[in-house]
């Protein structure tokens, strides 16, 4: 069973008793707080027999001094036949209040212990913290996997709501959770009797009959060696035994006392198990330290945010399992399509690709990737991979490269095909290191190795056109993936753009749903979004949505892009051909990757064509002035100079520090971004010297082009594009 088989299932089931008991324990946590409020601690180096003497002079009938975990000094004594128990300031030994032992209901503390359910429910509590361990150390496991790693274990979290709340808060609170379960365990083992406290018996000691009176404790040389701060209780003698001592027990051990002489008379070392316990209950329940407390409060609270999380985590897997239809048996096909896939996106596409070649008249047989392996009747094999976190295998597959370098090669081909995110710096590194493993064992393809950036439906349509030329048979890959609940927008502005011939551009804006800049489109569950964003469009006569880089974020009270005309394209065919007024379908994506980290260091955007759009939105919300310096690419700046009079006036207010601007289509243009960026290597070394972020958008060429320039202006500096991206100071918006 792998690790997140095992995280989930013990998660699901045991995980509800285990909120139950992080909730209890966060309400007990309020205890140790509030027992560090009531009264004053005693000074630590106070010594017991100062404080023995102060109390004896205040308060009658004295039998024990004991010192709270908290610092605080309780009496407990007898007024005629009522037992009472009181605060004493250490100070003067004046009674400062009763003392009770706990504030909230005795049942919490039981419900927490035992689940009210007493030695059987102790063993249960003791499994559930047993449980808690086993989904710490798988947690810590898969927290490692998908963020890359211990060096890139702050990186920004990437994924849906609920997985960033499951994995940021994980980082946060799972060492204290940890702890927590090991301590939980410790204690349990003491009061189940598995682990003996203390082996050894009391000593029959007694106090020596003289007939004189008994010496006062502040007299005794034990007493006036001790200090406070190690003084766990003190019992006084009684008063109808007169062979009865003192006892003083300390974190170090206990003694008894004469009470007429002051001698000790033995004296017991704490065993190395009591010594355990006693760390252990500290560091479980933060008696000794409320700020401990309050943090172990907080992070007991936070299971329920785990648990919660969770489930929706499941519940959005579940719902994204495979269900391959017309899956014939592996035995029967003539095509075979392997998938690994971490979020279960990829097996959309598997069938996309298997309802295809089942059109044409193949025998497809689609299953996971660990299960690689060919029949006789097989004639084509395609893989199609995902990369999870730093370059890994999905789980399930995560032994499948293994297997396949196992196999002898045989004379059918081996097409890979891989899905990504090229704001990872190990952009489809699985695909990748899959494709070579195969071609090292001597398996042929039919396609080379392409790699399908952020899930592209438009990438994986061409990859199908040229597969279909590859077989020699039509085949059309129209991939539908499941679309977010959407909005109608409803066009109210727009700039248009001549272009070259046969490009015509606009930037068109889109008031808000309801027309009110009050509301929020709401997709992909997100309540916000922000520039660098996707809008999702799905145009009539298709299911399948064509993504635009956001110009705008929910402040601006309006949703905007630019949409250039693309030879037969659908999409910008019907967004170039609206009229004020007209509506479109839309739904918001998520594009964390490429977001702008709050921060006051320099933002270097690099943008050329229609790829200035969300690079025009970061600086439109650039209220706080961060330098931000543009680098814009074009053909002809009176032709495709995009959100030109927007950006000279934000660079009039402010919110643009500096534009270089690079026209490739006029004499003296200044050749393509690259080439401005070269001509400015100095003073782009100085930016990335002092931690610029750098962003770039555009086409897949010039993004390579800009790749390219980077690494040649920051030798001297060290760096390149893959080392800023591997410190997230890099990334890119491709199309």
């Amino acid at each position: 069973m792998s690790w997140k088989a095992i995280h989930r299932w013990l998660g699901l089931t045991v995980g509800t008793l285990a909120v139950l008991l992080g909730v209890t324990g966060a309400i007990l946590a309020i205890d140790p707080v509030q027992q560090a409020w009531q009264a004053p601690a005693a000074p630590g180096d106070l010594p017991v027999a100062t404080l023995v003497e102060r109390v004896m002079r205040t308060v009658p009938g004295v039998e024990e001094i004991r010192r709270l975990p908290s610092g605080a000094i309780v009496v407990f004594s007898f007024a005629g036949d009522q037992p009472q128990a009181s605060y004493v300031d250490p100070g003067d030994g004046r009674v400062l209040g009763a003392w009770q032992p706990s504030a909230l209901p005795r049942w919490v503390k039981n419900l927490h212990r035992s689940l009210l359910l007493g030695d059987a429910g102790r063993w249960g509590a003791a499994g559930i913290a047993l449980t808690m361990g086993l989904l710490c150390i798988s947690a810590l496991v898969l927290l490692l996997r998908r963020m890359g790693g211990w060096r890139r274990l702050a990186a920004r979290v990437r994924g849906s709501l609920a997985q960033r709340i499951h994995v940021v808060t994980g980082r946060v609170v799972l060492a204290v959770l940890c702890l927590t379960s090991l301590t939980a365990l410790t204690m349990s083992a003491s009061t189940l009797g598995l682990v003996d406290l203390d082996t050894s018996t009391e000593p029959e000691v007694l106090s020596v009959v003289t007939g004189k009176p008994d010496l006062p404790g502040a007299q005794f040389a034990t007493l006036q060696s001790l200090a406070v701060q190690d003084l766990r209780k003190l019992n006084l003698p009684g008063t109808t035994d007169p062979e009865d001592t003192w006892k003083v027990v300390t974190a170090q051990g206990q003694g008894w006392i004469d009470r007429y002489s002051g001698q000790r008379l033995a004296w017991q070392d704490a065993s190395f198990a009591q010594r355990v316990y006693d760390l252990a209950m500290v560091l479980h329940t933060g008696e000794a330290a409320w700020p401990w407390a309050v943090v172990l409060g907080l992070v007991g609270a936070s299971v329920l945010l785990f648990w919660l999380s969770g489930v929706v985590i499941w519940w959005q897997a579940r719902r994204q399992a495979p269900h391959i239809t017309g899956n014939i048996p592996l035995a029967q096909a003539d095509v075979l399509i392997f998938v690994a896939s971490e979020g279960g996106s990829t097996w959309g596409f598997a069938q996309t690709l298997h309802d295809a070649l089942s059109q044409g008249g193949h025998r497809v047989h689609t299953g996971a990737l660990e299960s690689f392996r060919t029949m006789p009747s097989t004639r084509q094999v395609f893989v199609l991979a995902a990369t999870y976190g730093e370059g890994q295998a999905p789980a399930h597959a995560n032994r499948a490269l293994a297997h396949i370098a196992k196999l002898n090669a045989i004379d059918v081909p081996v097409t890979v095909l891989g899905f990504g995110d090229r704001q990872f710096p190990a952009f489809c590194a699985f695909a990748k290191a899959l494709d070579q493993t195969l071609r090292a064992q001597g398996w042929p393809a039919l396609l080379p190795l392409e790699c399908i950036h952020q899930q592209s439906g438009q990438q994986f349509a061409r990859w199908g056109v040229a597969l279909a030329q590859a077989l020699g048979e039509p085949l059309v890959l129209e991939h539908v993936p499941r679309v977010p609940p959407t909005a109608a927008l409803t066009l109210i502005a727009r700039q248009d753009y001549p272009g070259v011939v046969g490009q015509a551009t606009a930037i068109l804006r889109f008031a808000w749903p309801a027309q009110g800049p009050g509301s929020r489109l709401r997709g992909h569950g997100l309540a916000r979004f922000a520039a660098g964003d996707l809008l999702g469009i799905v145009p009539p006569g298709s299911a399948v949505p064509r993504y635009y880089s956001l110009a705008s974020g929910w402040e601006d009270g309006f949703v905007e892009i630019c949409v250039r005309q693309m030879p037969g394209g659908l999409c910008s065919t019907h967004l170039l051909g609206l009229q004020m007024g007209d509506s479109i379908t839309a739904f918001i994506r998520s594009n964390p990757g490429f977001a702008l980290p709050r921060s006051r260091r320099p933002a270097l955007l690099i943008g050329a064509g229609t790829g200035v759009a969300p690079l025009a939105g970061f600086i439109r919300r650039n209220d706080k002035q961060r330098p931000m310096h543009l680098y814009f690419g074009g053909r002809d700046p009176a032709r495709d100079f995009y959100f030109g009079p927007e950006i000279q006036r934000w660079l009039r207010e402010g919110r643009l520090t500096t534009l270089q601007t690079v026209f490739s289509r006029v004499p003296d243009g200044g050749g393509y971004v690259q080439d401005a960026l070269r001509r400015d290597a100095e003073r782009v070394r100085g930016l990335v010297a002092q931690g610029a972020i750098v962003r770039v958008c555009g086409s897949r060429a010039m993004a390579q082009g800009v790749a390219q320039a980077l690494d040649e202006v920051l030798v001297p500096l060290q760096l390149s594009a893959s080392t800023l991206k591997e410190r997230e100071r890099y990334a890119e918006d491709v199309f």
